[in-house]
């Protein structure tokens, strides 16, 4: 990979309209990617989320139900994919042991802990009738 200099970071938020948007959507491309490709964990839960996406899609019973079946899974997803931005930083900035970096990495594993018992919580109140 390149490295980004100031001026190619600057060329890179010059972009407006529609190159904007079609940038940002290949960031997001190569993100999904990455995570895909070095996270066990995002792999584990995409896996989860196209089991009980659909399955959340069928058994709610109205809009509101299937988007807060739907939408628990995909917050479990987004927030595993900002806890692996997070370790990635981590390790790039101190790859020797430091309390700091323990912390932050805990910080976001617990993140991801807790949005996986929202889900859980979400599913059990909704189908609980």
């Amino acid at each position: 990979m390149k490295p980004v200099t100031a001026a190619s970071a600057a060329s890179l938020k010059g972009k407006k309209g529609l190159q904007r948007l079609w940038n940002a959507l290949g960031y997001s491309k190569k993100g999904l990617a990455a995570a895909w490709k070095h996270e066990a964990a995002f792999r584990e839960e995409v896996l989860l989320a196209l089991l009980t996406i659909p399955l959340g899609l069928w058994l709610g019973q109205t809009g509101v139900e299937r988007a807060l079946l739907a939408g628990s899974i995909l917050i479990v997803l987004i927030v595993e994919l900002l806890n692996s931005a997070v370790e990635a930083v981590v390790d790039k900035a101190s790859p020797e042991l430091h309390e700091l970096a323990g912390r932050a990495k805990d910080l976001g594993s617990a993140a991801v802990l807790l949005s996986l018992v929202c889900a859980a919580l979400v599913w059990v109140c909704v189908l609980w009738r």
